[in-house]
This record gives structure tokens, sequence and C-alpha cells, in this order.
């Protein structure tokens, strides 16, 4: 029994306006794009490239990170319950998306874009790779308001009681073998706040990151903020998998979980990218408004 555990009983939901719903997980979402958007018109400003890029390829972007985080949770996670119900398929907002799918279209989306536009594509992923991890971080914010994604049992003062979340009473109810109206809450076990943990490693990758571009800036070597991303952010999201409880139920018994399998193909292209960057080669724009500030 964890008396301190916090009772986390917060609404989805921001606010309402007649049929309009806005909920945290949108906004936090949305926000990290916007966020997003005006650090990438900074590095456009300071390195001479065109700024009206930035709108085309955010916007792009935004397309493509949802679809591709809504198909990875359909082809690795409920591939039979999205063939049996095609109509659930659009209905983002009922809950489904996967950080590696999302990250996988924005790999192949940018190359796709950046080829007609900018002949180097490490360049633009260098610089989206700083704003994305902020962006991750805080989507992770946005399964807490949610209610989501969290880990295990944990008698630590900081476990989490999800009172809101179906899966987190249906585990209670298995735990004491009670109907949940015979259960008080303060007995209820705390879960490990994951999404907490998650929010914060990529915030310290994100300034991880900016700093390691600011050193340089210009200067960077291709490839090595993109590397750095990829090793770090699915290096955390490799061992804080170990904390979750399973997502879908084909994941029990599983030495590694999907999220663990899907991040190891990252994690290696990532360090391959750190050794390729370790070369030196530096990398412009074909295109720019102006020469480079000199800071």
């Amino acid at each position: 029994m964890n008396i301190l555990a916090v009772n986390w009983d917060v609404s989805p939901e921001m606010f309402t306006l007649g049929t309009l719903t806005m909920r945290y997980y949108g906004f936090f979402f949305v926000l990290g794009f916007i966020l997003g958007y005006f650090m990438l018109r900074k590095f456009y400003r300071f390195e001479g490239v065109a700024e009206d890029e930035v709108d085309k390829l955010t916007l792009f972007s935004f397309i493509v990170a949802i679809v591709g985080a809504r198909l990875g949770h359909i082809l690795f996670y409920e591939p039979d319950y999205y063939f049996h119900h095609p109509e659930k398929i659009l209905k983002i907002w009922q809950g489904g998306v996967a950080s590696h799918g999302a990250t996988v279209a924005l790999i192949i989306g940018i190359w796709f874009y950046v080829r007609r536009k900018l002949p180097n594509y490490v360049w633009t992923l260098d610089r989206m790779a700083i704003q994305t991890a902020l962006a991750a971080a805080f989507v992770r914010i946005g399964n807490l308001m949610n209610s989501e994604i969290f880990g295990h049992e944990t008698s630590l003062s900081w476990g989490f009681r999800f009172v809101r979340s179906g899966k987190y009473l249906e585990y209670v109810e298995q735990k004491f073998q009670k109907p949940l109206s015979e259960i008080p809450i303060e007995v209820m076990p705390g879960m490990h706040p994951t999404q907490i943990y998650e929010a914060m490693s990529y915030i310290f990758i994100f300034l991880f990151l900016l700093v390691l571009y600011y050193r340089k800036k210009a200067e960077t070597p291709t490839g090595l903020l993109s590397g750095w991303f990829l090793t770090l952010l699915f290096g955390a999201r490799f061992f804080l998998e170990f904390f979750k409880l399973e997502q879908v139920d084909f994941e029990k018994g599983m030495l590694l979980n999907m999220g663990q399998l899907l991040s190891l193909p990252f994690i290696l292209f990532g360090i391959f990218m750190i050794v390729y960057a370790g070369k030196g080669k530096i990398s412009r724009p074909v295109f720019q408004s102006k020469k480079p500030k000199k800071k």
C-alpha cells in the first residue's frame, strides 16, 4: 500500500465551447509544432535560408507526422482490430498513435519534400531534430493528461493513481479481486508516471541538442544532431519501456516489448550517423537569402 501516491483525477478536456472540445493532448501536440516552427525560422534566418520554406515544411511535417503516427499504431500494435474495424482508422481522437510511426513517416516524407527543394536532406533533418525532441516532450505531457501509457506499480511516493483510466481500474480490480466500490482509493496502488519520466528525458535531449547546435551553428557537422537525437531519444524510450505496463495483450511475456523492438533500429541508425558526422563534413542549403551571420 502506498498512501503517499498522487491521485491523478484530471479531465483530459481543457474546455468545451458548444460542440467544440479542446483536449490537452491536442493542445500540447499543436503547441509542440508551433514552438518548433518559430525555432526553425530562427535557424533558417541565422543560416541565410529563405524563411518561407519553413511555412511549407512545417505544414507538410505536421500532416505527415499525424498520418505516420496513426499508421504506425495500426500496423505495429493493433492490426487485427483495425482490419475488422476499418471505419475506426480515421478516428484518431479516440487514441492510438505511435511515435515510431511518426518518426519513420517524417524521415521518409522529408526526403521526398527536400529532394525537390534542398539537395542536402540531412541538413534539414539536423535542424528539425532539435524541435522534434521538444515536441516529443509535449506529446508525453498530453499522454499524462489523458491518463494513458503509464508504468508498473511502484511503492515510491511519486506513484500516480490514474483513476480516470479504465486500464488502471481494471488492474486494481484484478489485484484486489474485488469490485471497485469495495476498494478505498487510499489503498489503490501507485503506478510509475512514465509519461513524466519520458517528458523530462526529452526536454534534456532538446537542451543538449540546442547547446550542441549553438556551439558551432552553421559549422555543425552534418548528421551530428540527427544522430544524437535518434540515439538518445530512442535509447531513453528503450530503457523506460521496462517501467511501463504492456500497451497491448500480445506484449505479455515478451522479453522486449514492441516499443523496444521498434526503437533498436533507430538507435543503431543514430550511432551510424554520429560516426558519419565524425568525419567533419559540413553541408549548406543550396538556396540562401543572405549570407549566414557571423556570431
